[in-house]
């Protein structure tokens, strides 16, 4: 058994989704990895990861739209207001998402379905540096 680690450095333009699926099989691959596990972590607490489609970008559209109707960026709502109005909406929508992903590694490949990417979720209206780290485990 063998393990590895990165981290993915992905800036953002602000709220939305942004894919880094080809980033993370190049990775993986370099690896040369037959059989394994791979976690993803978020290092932050106002964005957050997930597997979506990626054929229709209106899926992501309409995700995004449904979380800032879900989760208001209505500052008479919040306490925490440090960094601005999005800055508690941002927090409650990570919450309700994940910040950790777990992929099997399948003879070398990610177990991935046709449709599916991995996404940052971006829920700050700023743009943002963030950081994935990845650590991956198998033979």
């Amino acid at each position: 058994m063998k393990q590895w680690q990165t981290i993915f450095d992905i800036d953002t333009r602000g709220q939305g989704f942004y894919e880094f699926s080809r980033e993370i099989r190049n990775w993986c691959t370099d690896q040369k990895l037959y059989c394994g596990l791979l976690t993803l972590f978020i290092r932050h607490t106002s964005a957050s990861l997930v597997i979506q489609e990626n054929a229709d970008p209106d899926v992501r559209h309409d995700l995004n739209r449904f979380f800032c109707n879900l989760v208001p960026e209505d500052p008479e709502l919040y306490r925490h207001r440090c960094e601005g109005p999005d800055d508690m909406p941002a927090h409650i929508r990570s919450v309700l998402t994940s910040v950790q992903l777990s992929i099997p590694v399948v003879q070398g490949e990610l177990a991935l379905g046709t449709w599916q990417g991995v996404y940052l979720f971006e829920h700050r209206t700023t743009p943002h540096s963030r950081q994935v780290v990845g650590h991956l485990i198998g033979e």
